[in-house]
């Protein structure tokens, strides 16, 4: 398929992006029509780049010597709750490890408390709490000879969260490059634990890039999950800025093009990005494109928050408004899913009850185009 201009690409995010109400000719919800409706509009590069200095896009995060608060729309709740209390004692126990403690994640009061839904939820990290690499933005502790994985762990992890009862679960992990298949069998004994304990539950896998080897991705990707979700974290132009100097967009993107041609038919592939790192508007709609274009599904935005002095600092803080610019963009261009917000997570709850009601709609789907036809 040819190319469109870039100035047409940049139309489509600045339309989004309009305040005002515009009607224009209806075109599938694919990213083929997407690309016809672009073909059909008109704009200039420098009308769209604007948009990044107005106060409707973004606001600023102050300096050392002055510094500014943060918009209201960044405030964090506080944990609480007795589910709250119930799934950290069992971790404890446990000796499990959560992405939302090691992340310090803005979310983990309402997910773990069940929040307006009234479930709780949390993400499972396994293979330790140390990883090997050491990107900007992340809290992780770092180091290159980590403690060996638990081989308790699986059985462990199955045993949590068949305690809690949950239907979707998300499990990730740290890097693992000490070892000879990155982690990948470890995921994969998870996974099918999980399954054999809970048939019906499903499982999101989050997954590193295993270095980009072909192998790990297959295995981890036919191990039984329903969604394999690996994070590309920022636009190409920032890798090297934000990530670790082992990973890099074209790996990343590998993975996810990898896991979409070997799983069974059905899995979805999922995928995450942060805004407020330096990249522009621009950028952003073209890595949209691309990862659309991987058959990707489900695409998560999120504002990057600071988590340490130590870590790589805010760029801006990009408006609720802005944010879900970009969900209704994504929707166009034909993801099946797109979760968008400061607060969004690449595992978010709000997102895995969507998530959850779409694989059992594709259940009930496949299921009748089984049943023989009456006569």
């Amino acid at each position: 398929m040819q190319r469109r201009s870039v100035s047409a690409v940049v139309q489509a995010a600045r339309r989004s992006f309009s305040t005002a109400p515009t009607t224009t000719p209806q075109f599938p919800r694919t990213l083929a029509g997407l690309r016809d409706r672009l073909a059909s509009e008109t704009s200039s590069l420098s009308d769209f780049m604007n948009l990044q200095s107005n106060t409707g896009y973004s606001v600023e995060v102050g300096t050392k010597k002055k510094p500014l608060p943060k918009p209201k729309w960044m405030r964090e709740a506080i944990p609480g709750g007795q589910k709250y209390v119930q799934i950290k004692k069992k971790l404890r126990e446990l000796k499990l490890h959560t992405v939302c403690e090691e992340a310090k994640c803005p979310n983990l009061g309402e997910c773990w408390s069940g929040g307006e839904t009234g479930t709780a939820t949390a993400t499972i990290m396994i293979l330790g709490d140390t990883c090997t690499r050491g990107c900007r933005f992340c809290n992780v502790k770092t180091s290159r000879t980590p403690p060996p994985p638990d081989p308790n762990e699986p059985s462990n992890v199955a045993e949590a969260i068949a305690s809690w009862g949950l239907d979707y679960v998300v499990i990730t992990s740290v890097d693992r490059d000490d070892l000879p298949d990155q982690g990948s069998g470890h995921f994969t004994e998870t996974v099918q634990k999980l399954k054999i304990l809970k048939p019906n539950m499903l499982i999101e896998a989050l997954v590193p890039d295993f270095r980009g080897d072909p192998s790990c991705v297959e295995k981890v990707a036919k191990s039984g999950l329903d969604v394999f979700a690996h994070n590309i974290e920022t636009v190409e132009e920032l890798q090297d800025v934000v990530r670790d100097r082992r990973a890099n967009f074209k790996q990343s993107l590998d993975v996810l093009t990898l896991a979409k041609d070997c799983a069974p038919a059905g899995t979805l592939t999922k995928t995450s990005i942060m805004l407020g790192c330096g990249e522009t508007p621009d950028q952003i709609v073209k890595t949209m494109e691309r990862v659309r274009a991987a058959g990707v599904d489900v695409m998560t935005f999120g504002q990057y928050m600071r988590p340490s002095k130590r870590h790589m600092p805010v760029s801006e803080y990009v408006t609720p408004e802005a944010f879900e610019k970009y969900r209704i963009l994504g929707m166009e261009m034909g993801f099946r899913y797109v979760a968008s917000g400061p607060m969004v997570r690449s595992s978010y709850k709000a997102g895995e009850f969507y998530i959850k009601s779409m694989i059992e709609s594709d259940r009930v789907l496949v299921a009748s185009s089984l049943q023989p036809l009456a006569y």
